[in-house]
């Protein structure tokens, strides 16, 4: 009776939920502001010239920099809720050799293409989440074959990916504190330092947000839980 009882309060909560958003998408106001052509009329001051870039990058950075804080919290999360667990090619990997053949030339391209995508994108869509996601995808291929990735393995391993998982938002924070102490606001870049700024936080944004993707992906539960998980419900409901 409980159980049902909670079931019948979650679909209610669900729903009031969802009607809350169907109300406000479809009384939405007005735009009071042409959006953009404010951002095309700003964007020559811009450190980006293209509009994607230079609204997440530099008008509206904070959003940007919230964003990336979320997902090292969610790392963290995952990294407290997880219980120690071997990690090597014997719980992760697949015994394919056709997988591993077929990675030795993906690989390459992956990086090139990753590579690409950051590069290219302050003047065409792409940029530091979409590099990430490549190459986030092309670490989960390499744990799917069980190769380990052996710079990370043992505690001086674990502290160097602690640091990279927090160097894009530590970079993001210490381009604003410098704007900050230069008589500027925070993460209002110079006009002539803009685009270095932004490519640098671009390039440590890839790095930690493809670890933490990556992260995520190796901090779900083994096969060995999964198999236990019906059990586990059973005694629940009991």
């Amino acid at each position: 009776m409980k159980r049902h009882l909670l079931i019948l309060l979650a679909a209610l909560a669900s729903l009031a939920v969802c009607a809350a958003l169907a109300l406000a998408v479809i009384e939405r106001p007005e735009a009071r502001t042409d959006l953009p052509r404010v951002v095309a009329h700003s964007i020559e001051h811009a450190g980006a010239p293209h509009p994607i870039t230079a609204v997440l990058l530099d008008f509206r950075s904070y959003d940007t920099l919230l964003e990336v804080a979320v997902l090292l919290v969610a790392v963290v999360v995952a990294l407290a809720l997880r219980e120690a667990q071997p990690d090597g090619p014997d719980r992760m990997g697949l015994d394919n050799p056709l997988l591993r053949a077929v990675m030795s030339w993906l690989l390459p391209l992956m990086l090139l293409v990753a590579a690409y995508l950051l590069w290219a994108g302050s003047t065409r869509p792409g940029g530091a989440f979409q590099a990430a996601a490549v190459l986030a995808a092309a670490g989960v291929l390499l744990r799917l074959a069980g190769v380990r990735l052996g710079g990370f393995a043992g505690e001086g391993g674990a502290r160097r990916l602690r640091a990279l998982l927090v160097l894009g938002p530590a970079v993001f924070v210490a381009v604003g504190a410098g704007t900050a102490l230069g008589g500027r606001a925070f993460l209002d870049y110079p006009a002539d330092w803009a685009g270095g700024l932004i490519l640098a936080i671009e390039l440590a944004l890839t790095l930690s947000i493809a670890l933490a993707l990556l992260s995520l992906f190796r901090l779900a539960p083994p096969q060995s839980d999964v198999e236990r998980l019906p059990e586990r419900r059973r005694r629940a409901r009991e």
